[in-house]
Order: structure tokens, then sequence, then C-alpha cells
């Protein structure tokens, strides 16, 4: 079991004095009708502090072990869990860089990446999809420069700027250097959610919208935020949403997907303090 929580973890704590609280009160309206028989009591009380110890230890190993939670936000449902982006129900969300690339060369867009394995499966020919982008209205008021001396497309778009294809939100999410290497600092990315979710409110039309960890992949994160870590990249992206204006009514929900190498480090039991 890997030990993602920590044995006196305090939502571990609460959740364990909830449930002693519920069987303490069992306890106490069966003891008001049974009488335990004096040469039972020591007895008793040894195996009532083993149950106690072995609860706590139960819901310290389910915290560790947890791969799936379901919150309500706001009145929004948001579930966080591990799976394939690729196979969730309705809308998905793909991210790429702020010129929309297309090409898959393993310089400019990995073929292992998220927009890397879209691109090959759904426009083996990229100049379709540069079409759908480019011909996009949406996205007309999000141009803000065009670059020309780069190794790729030259319109540079504002990140968190959204396309709908399909069932699939393509959206500008890193920033490229000059060696065409994604990077963003931690002001960029909490600009990029704030305006994803004004995106989103726009563009999901009452259906369920599934997103990565953003990221959670091979992006640089500059200016003294370079060992961010997955949990806190999952928290900004919770406290965003929470605090945007776009509300999931049943049964639309917000769906957080965590892929499957990734889960060991995660602590998704932490997220339960969103709710409060």
């Amino acid at each position: 079991m890997t030990k993602k929580v920590k044995l006196l973890n305090r939502e571990v704590r609460e959740q364990y004095y909830k449930i002693v609280t519920g069987v303490s009160t069992v306890i106490s309206l069966i003891l008001i009708f049974v009488e335990i028989p004096d040469d039972w009591k020591i007895k008793t009380g040894i195996i009532f502090s083993f149950v106690m110890v072995t609860i706590y230890f139960c819901v310290w190993r389910y915290a560790n072990n947890l791969t799936n939670i379901k919150l309500n936000i706001d009145g929004s449902d948001v579930q966080i869990k591990v799976g394939d982006i690729f196979k969730q129900d309705e809308l998905k969300v793909i991210p790429f860089n702020e010129y929309f690339d297309t090409k898959v060369d393993n310089v400019i867009i990995g073929e292992k990446s998220l927009n890397g394995q879209y691109i090959n499966k759904y426009h083996p020919d990229p100049k379709q999809l540069d079409t759908f982008i480019s011909e996009d209205k949406s996205l007309e008021d999000d141009i803000i420069s065009t670059h020309v001396k780069r190794n790729g497309k030259t319109i540079k778009y504002k990140l968190g700027s959204s396309v709908l294809i399909n069932d699939y939100v393509l959206t500008a999410f890193t920033k490229f250097d000059e060696k065409n290497k994604a990077f963003l600092s931690i002001y960029d990315y909490l600009n990029f959610l704030v305006y994803f979710w004004d995106e989103i409110n726009r563009i999901y039309a009452q259906k369920s919208v599934s997103v990565p960890i953003f990221g959670s992949g091979i992006t640089r994160f500059r200016g003294g935020f370079e060992d961010i870590d997955d949990n806190e990249l999952l928290n900004i992206m919770i406290w965003t949403f929470k605090i945007s204006k776009i509300k999931f009514k049943y049964p639309a929900k917000l769906s957080i997907i965590i892929h499957e190498k990734k889960i060991d480090q995660i602590n998704i039991f932490k997220l339960k303090e969103f709710e409060k």
C-alpha cells in the first residue's frame, strides 16, 4: 500500500471520529437494555479497544487506496477518478500549446502526449484540424499576435482559449519557448484556469465535461514553482473551479481524470475538504 496519507492525518481522524460517534451511540443504546456480566467487563473493554484500533487502520487504509471520489462543490457534481480521458462520455478536454500546433513530430508535439494521441487518432490529416481551428469564430477575439519566425503555426492565442470539435474541447494551455518546449509560470497557470472555466461555461451546453490534471505531464513550471506536484495542481484546479461562475446541474458533471500511473502520488482523500 502506498503511504500517500499519513497515519495521523487530520481528515482520517475526522472520518474516524464520525464512525466512533456512531458506534458509541449504538453501544450506549444496547447497554441500556443489556447488562454486561462482571467477569466479561475487562474482556469486553479489550475487545472494544481492539475494534476501535482496527476501525482506525481501516479508515487509514481506505484513504490510501482511494482512486475515486465524488464531491458536491457549490451545487456542482465533481468527480475525481482514475481513467482514460479518451474513453469518457460527452465532452473531453485536450490541452494544446498557445499556437494550437498540430505537427506531431516528437519535437513540437510528442506522439505520447494527449494532444499528440488526439491528433493521430482523429486527425491523420492535420490540415483539416488546422482549418477547423482557423475558421472558428470564437477564437478570433483571443488572438494575441503572429509569430512568423518559428517552426510551427504562427498565430498565438490567449491561454484558456478553447474550440469545440465534435466531442472534444481543444484548449490553449502552455506557452512555447524558442526551443519548442512547453512552459508556464504559476501566474500563467492561474490565468489559464480562470479563463478556461469561462470558456467551458460558454461551450458545455449542459453536457458533462472531462478534463486531465493540467500540467501533470512534461509542462515546465518557472518562477520558483519548478517543484509543484500533482496534488497541488489538482487543488488549484478545484479551487479555481469553485470560485468560477460555472455550475454543472444534474445529470451534467465535471470529471477530473487521473492517469493510472499517477494515482499513487495523489491524495484523493484530502479533497473532501473542498465540500466544507
